[in-house]
């Protein structure tokens, strides 16, 4: 069977041509992409390749997708030909060391679905098992592609323990610290966000309620500012960073008050490392934390919260795309004039 897609070739260089897709193996299903989203994931492969999603080249990629199941392989129970899904983008293995603690998303054999820029798909038996949804009728294919995305922030807010009253700081406002703005105020927190660029500060604002909004272009030591928007200026009681660089990593622990958190949510490039005065560490007792993808629990955490309409979601997406066009869409995401393109094979 042939189908459109979109192949990695190597950094910067991705096509758009007709491949094959083979039927789907035992336990597996076929889906027909509905909506597929550009993720800053993907523009990261796009820009570099990735270690982890790109295995061969050419390679697939883009993985935050709903749709509908078109093939069904032998053995596969509950599903059925014609049936609206969703779908994580990895599922864990359920028996190595860290599943049987309950740390799925630490799995050592976390398998990672990649290939949403296409007309078809073929879902492992392992995510078809542990983390394929069935949508409702009335809830949107583009919204239901959120799920993915949605689930890793839900998993941050809950590890983060974020209170109502509390002052929470968010620094980088892609689609990720957006929605870490929008749950942390759907907790009762009051919520100041910080950024540079001029359509994520607004998204900041409309999608993610923020009691206050920085432009980081205009100071460039904006450490006053989270103070002094704190209770009593004592400093934020949780301070999240969405950008992944070390050096903002560093400068997050200045924005807290003793006994506050901090949450380093954006990954950082291996073999980096940071610097950290030990004295406000252990005598302010400052809490770190860092959370990694999601879990199957949270993914259908953020299932619900987008059929229950508890976020708009559709907010976030500034352009529609053919799938001819991805490349322009991940270039345009590149250059911080869209949060999310919506592609449509």
């Amino acid at each position: 069977m042939k189908m459109n897609s979109i192949q990695f070739y190597e950094p910067l260089n991705i096509k758009y041509e007709e491949t094959e897709i083979k039927d789907p193996k035992e336990g597996e299903v076929q889906v027909k992409i509905m909506a597929a989203l550009t993720c800053g994931t993907d523009v990261k492969t796009y820009k570099r390749g990735h270690p982890v999603l790109i295995k061969k080249i050419p390679s697939g990629f883009g993985h935050e997708f709903a749709g509908i199941i078109t093939k069904i392989g032998k053995n596969t129970a509950g599903f059925n030909i014609g049936d609206r899904v969703a779908a994580a983008n990895s599922a864990p293995c359920g028996k190595c060391f860290f599943c049987r603690r309950g740390e799925y998303n630490l799995c050592e054999n976390l398998e990672f679905l990649n290939g949403a820029y296409a007309e078809y798909i073929n879902i492992p038996k392992s995510i078809v098992k542990r983390n394929l949804l069935h949508m409702p009728e009335d809830l949107s294919f583009e919204r239901a592609a959120f799920a993915e995305p949605l689930a890793n922030v839900v998993h941050g807010i809950e590890k983060t323990g974020i209170k109502e009253g509390q002052t929470v700081g968010v620094v980088g406002l892609g689609p990720i610290g957006l929605m870490f703005c929008r749950l942390s105020k759907m907790k009762g927190a009051r919520v100041i966000a910080a950024g540079r660029n001029p359509l994520k500060l607004e998204a900041a604002k409309d999608f993610g309620l923020a009691d206050e909004v920085v432009d980081l272009k205009k100071y460039k030591n904006p450490e006053k500012i989270f103070i002094d928007f704190s209770d009593e200026k004592k400093g934020l009681d949780v301070a999240v960073e969405c950008v992944g660089l070390p050096e903002i990593w560093e400068r997050m622990f200045t924005f807290v008050r003793k006994g506050g958190t901090v949450h380093l949510f954006g990954g950082c490039k291996e073999g980096t490392s940071i610097s950290i005065d030990t004295k406000r560490l252990h005598y302010d007792e400052i809490k770190v934390l860092s959370i990694f993808h999601h879990t199957p629990l949270y993914f259908r955490e953020a299932f619900r919260l987008i059929y229950e309409e508890k976020l708009p979601v559709e907010k976030l997406i500034t352009d529609t795309y053919p799938l001819e066009r991805t490349e322009e869409a991940l270039i345009k995401h590149m250059n911080g004039k869209a949060l999310k393109v919506l592609i449509k094979p």
